[in-house]
């Protein structure tokens, strides 16, 4: 279960301080729910995705 901070937290913040277990999260999460974003949470997703690239990908723990 994850127990980091919540969105409106992290969106204050930028994608690069994001913690990896908060990005894997998210991402996880907004995976999920892809169909249903609207234009803003399309490009959150984006984001998350592309810090997540500049990381090296995803680490399987």
């Amino acid at each position: 279960m994850y127990a980091g901070r919540d969105m409106t937290e992290l969106s204050m913040m930028a994608k690069s301080d994001w913690e990896p277990s908060e990005l894997s999260f998210f991402h996880h999460s907004l995976q999920q729910i892809a169909p249903y974003l609207n234009s803003e949470g399309q490009t959150i997703h984006r984001e998350i995705i592309k810090e997540i690239e500049n990381r090296g990908g995803l680490q399987a723990t």
